[in-house]
């Protein structure tokens, strides 16, 4: 036998995980090389920071880990080892068929959310992002035009068919977007001008948005009715916290100060004060939409689960149920909410993942409806219509999705007083 201390390595195995589900992104390596001189097996953790999901529902926020597992042995081998290293390897073949099986959903949980959703108040720390690091791009001009080349970064724009919508209505400045968030940054200059109120919940000095998650929701909404106006309710705090209480207060606000649309990106526990004020804001006409959450189960989450929220499912370019994403028969509609290109703090742009921006593009599509709808019912208002339009327009696209895949075209078309029936 020739001296297998300087021999290639024998075998080696490695399976990479990233996942999301469990609350913390990772690397796992299971790896047998019989190079080294060392006879030593060992686990190591290493934390890489804050991770960018956060638990809204109280607990400890976890951080951001990498696991690695490598099983090392020894090349200084002679005969009496050999047959050992032959049922070693065999057991370690073993070890890789159960790492592969149960550890497949999340490795395509891993794959689904890849490069995005880099920050949630909205979420729990189960739910999908990959990324603290944002992808930018250079700030484009004419943002919002038709024509504009900059669209084809906005896949979900053209998915939902804003454009064709846009030929009928591009929304009206009367109707208000409240983007219940983080905050909705000061800097940017597609956003600047588009914020006609404001008001601080959180318990950050100022209303600022200095984490991007607000910021990157209101792009997408202003993307899909660049008509219509933006109010800044800000009730999560610079590092994505928030209280339902809080969240309550800054619904009650957002309606008594004019808003119509009142975006929800966030997910937490079941709150009798959050039911009280959306029950009050849908009483007082607005319509209220709410991110289902990026558990990848079907349990409830809130304020979603309320009746008078629209429950909003993220899906991904091929209209799948994105694995992130929480699913049931409380959901009421899906949107693009994979790898979702829009404005970020100090003026740059970048792509997130996540039921978050899923609820954006609803918000967006139900300005473009409010600006056209009309009390068909004479109960004088208008949620009513906007919402029936929004779900009666939909493309099914599978179960757990409620009404399917929002169509602005189809939404606007269904604001037809002849068309309705309530």
């Amino acid at each position: 036998m020739s001296d297998v201390s300087t021999a290639s390595p024998l075998l080696s195995m490695k399976y990479y995980l990233e996942s999301t589900r469990t609350g913390f992104e990772g690397k796992m390596v299971l790896s047998l090389d019989t190079a080294p001189p060392t006879r030593r097996i060992f686990l190591s953790q290493q934390s890489l920071g804050e991770t960018s999901h956060y638990q809204i529902l109280g607990k400890t926020v976890p951080k951001r880990y990498r696991w690695v597992i490598h099983i090392g042995l020894a090349s200084c081998l002679d005969m009496m080892y050999m047959r050992k290293l032959k049922y070693l390897a065999i057991a370690l073949t073993l070890v890789e068929v159960i790492l592969v099986t149960g550890l497949m959903y999340d490795v395509l949980v891993a794959r689904e959310s890849a490069s995005a959703y880099s920050s949630s108040p909205a979420h729990d720390a189960s739910p999908g992002d990959d990324s603290n690091s944002p992808s930018y791009g250079a700030s484009p001009q004419a943002t919002y035009s038709v024509d504009d080349s900059y669209l084809g970064e906005r896949w979900g724009v053209d998915k939902i068919n804003a454009p064709q919508a846009w030929q009928i209505t591009r929304g009206d400045q009367a109707v208000v977007v409240a983007v219940l968030d983080t905050g909705i940054s000061k800097d940017n200059q597609d956003l600047a001008g588009r914020v006609v109120d404001e008001v601080n919940f959180s318990d950050s000095p100022t209303s600022d948005d200095l984490y991007g998650h607000g910021t990157h929701m209101a792009g997408t909404i202003a993307a899909i009715a660049p008509e219509c106006r933006l109010m800044n309710v800000k009730v999560a705090d610079d590092t994505g916290k928030c209280e339902p209480s809080v969240v309550a207060r800054g619904i009650v606000w957002a309606v008594d100060h004019g808003a119509k649309v009142i975006n929800l990106s966030l997910a937490m526990v079941a709150s009798r004060d959050l039911e009280q004020a959306v029950n009050y804001a849908w009483s007082r006409g607005a319509i209220l939409v709410a991110a289902a959450g990026n558990k990848g189960t079907s349990d409830p989450s809130y304020p979603a689960y309320y009746d008078k929220c629209l429950a909003v499912a993220g899906t991904n370019e091929n209209n799948s149920l994105a694995l992130l994403s929480s699913y049931g028969d409380w959901v009421d509609v899906a949107a693009p909410g994979f790898n979702i290109y829009s404005e970020l703090p100090e003026n740059q742009y970048g792509y997130k993942t996540g039921t978050s921006a899923a609820g954006a593009h609803v918000s967006g599509v139900a300005a473009l409806v409010f600006s056209i709808a009309e009390d068909a019912d004479g109960d004088g208002k208008v949620n009513d219509e906007v919402r029936w339009a929004i779900e009666n327009s939909c493309t099914p696209v599978g179960d757990d999705m409620g009404w399917g895949l929002i169509n602005a075209y189809g939404a606007v078309i269904q604001t037809s007083p002849s068309s309705n029936s309530f």
